[in-house]
């Protein structure tokens, strides 16, 4: 394959996309560490107060599935402008909050804007790059997503604790104009099917569906909600496949590469998320640390991911998608096999290169993905493709965070009075899932393969 090389303005749109994207995905995460704050604040109690990150996740997850659409029928760059304009607003009106009710609603308008910032940004960039660029242009894309969970609590801690949680809101803004600023000189518009109309029903049917069933995960909701949201599902899948242009396009499933990246990526979120949620809670209730201290601990995760991306995405490029990600499921099953053995007195050092591997791993599992998604398909099923691959990979990180939740719930209850025992049991299970994953890592497309 040739080496094809990164131009200025493939990596001036990157730079300019990883801006806009930065900031849904580090508000994500710093809401989680001030909810305490907030339920004092409004005297609310932190059950009505969780619904501040549910309703933000459950807008992201309706809003998701349109996005492709949306695109086809107004373009990238007036979408991409518009997602940024919301999610300015909605983080402008969280900051003048006056209550939990009002800080919930508001974060519902927020998430319409987050929800469509990520699945543009690979539209974007996959648009652009080309078949033969895919690899490194994707791996820019790779880093605010694997950066923002590591560095949001620390960041998010300190905020709150210095200048108050208002401001956890407030500091999106001039990150979010500088994004639009940027935008709209850079990135180039697209072409545009006026004709393309929104599938309503299919809307009607697949976003109460995702909500009903992130809510019963969660464990928000009982299983006649699961029962429903899976109903709901089947409903929409029947129409998906007798519409001429639905909202989430089922037919891409005929195409192998979509449907093993789609596969993939739900198993692999649905262990990443798993062991990202483990280890903070590890560090805070089984070791004592805080939040911002737990937080700047996990920072040689950060560290691994940020010197793999630049080599993954070159070899992606040449060699393919295969064996990139299965070198990368590879390294991250070896690296959380240490996560198995920690103890109440394990060795930060040795936990520390665990999680410098693992983000290594990571990294090397998650881009030859989304660049093995666009292998053959014709650029104008990209947006639909996009949000297909997103809506899943959203369920998968759900379902991973709920699935090792209740694993570890269980396990404390078996080892009362030895939570270390608890945590390595739940990493087991992570680890089986993370070993999973290599099934359909070896069905991904081959270099040179159509």
């Amino acid at each position: 394959m040739t080496d094809v090389a990164l131009d200025r303005s493939i990596l001036k749109l990157g730079g300019v996309v990883m801006v806009g994207a930065l900031t849904p995905l580090l508000d994500m995460t710093m809401v989680t560490v001030a909810l305490s704050r907030i339920a004092a604040g409004f005297g609310a109690s932190v059950v009505t107060v969780q619904w501040v990150s549910a309703a933000y996740l459950l807008s992201i997850a309706i809003t998701i599935p349109t996005t492709g659409r949306l695109v086809e029928r107004f373009g990238a760059r007036a979408m991409w402008l518009t997602a940024l304009a919301v999610f300015c607003a909605g983080s402008a009106l969280c900051a003048t909050a006056w209550s939990a009710g009002s800080l919930i609603a508001f974060r519902v308008l927020q998430g319409l804007g987050g929800g469509m910032i990520i699945p543009l940004t690979m539209m974007i960039l996959a648009k652009a790059a080309g078949p033969d660029r895919r690899g490194r242009v994707m791996s820019l894309v790779a880093i605010p997503a694997q950066l923002a969970p590591i560095a949001g609590p620390p960041l998010g801690g300190l905020v709150v604790d210095t200048i108050g949680w208002r401001w956890i809101f407030l500091v999106n803004l001039p990150i979010g104009l500088t994004a639009i600023a940027l935008a709209w000189r850079t990135v180039p518009a697209d072409a545009v099917r006026r004709s393309t109309g929104l599938d309503l029903i299919g809307l009607a049917l697949v976003s109460p569906a995702i909500a009903l069933l992130i809510l019963s995960l969660s464990g928000t909701a009982t299983w006649p909600s699961a029962i429903g949201g899976l109903l709901l599902l089947a409903a929409f899948a029947v129409h998906a496949l007798r519409s001429t242009m639905p909202l989430l396009d089922l037919r891409l499933f005929g195409h192998r590469p979509v449907t093993v990246a789609t596969v993939l990526n739900f198993l692999s979120r649905f262990s990443v998320f798993g062991a990202m949620l483990l280890m903070p809670l590890y560090l805070q209730q089984v070791r004592g640390h805080s939040a911002l201290e737990a937080g700047l601990l996990l920072a040689p995760q950060s560290l691994g991911t940020v010197l793999a991306l630049p080599l993954v995405g070159r070899l992606t490029d040449r060699i393919g998608a295969r064996p990139v990600a299965l070198a990368g499921v590879g390294i991250t099953v070896v690296a959380t096999v240490a996560f198995t053995q920690v103890t109440d007195t394990s060795s930060f050092v040795v936990l520390a290169i665990a999680l410098l591997v693992w983000g290594m791993g990571i990294a090397a599992a998650t881009v030859p993905v989304s660049v093995a998604a666009y292998h053959g398909l014709d650029p104008a099923a990209i947006p639909s493709a996009t949000s297909l691959i997103t809506t899943v990979t959203t369920l998968g990180a759900s379902a991973g965070a709920a699935v090792v939740t209740a694993i570890l719930q269980s396990r404390l209850g078996h080892h009362a009075g030895d939570p270390a025992a608890a945590f390595a049991d739940t990493f087991w299970w992570v680890l089986l899932f993370t070993a999973v994953t290599l099934l359909p890592a070896t069905m991904l497309p081959a270099r040179g393969t159509a």
